[in-house]
């Protein structure tokens, strides 16, 4: 199984999203969203920038 991502409802009735490694570890969380849907267009984002992304080491 692939990684996925998870969106719910955060303490102060916002929505978020995390994405989860295979092994169940967070890997990112997201800001918070006023709407499910805006949570879900979040996760579809970041799906689209992370295809292909390239690795910039900084050090």
């Amino acid at each position: 199984m692939a990684g996925k991502f998870e969106v719910f409802t955060d303490s102060a009735g916002k929505f978020r999203f995390r994405l989860k490694a295979r092994n169940g570890e967070v890997v990112a969380s997201s800001e918070a969203y006023e709407s499910k849907s805006a949570a879900i267009g979040g996760t579809e984002a970041v799906q689209r920038a992370a295809d292909g992304a390239s690795v910039v080491d900084l050090t």
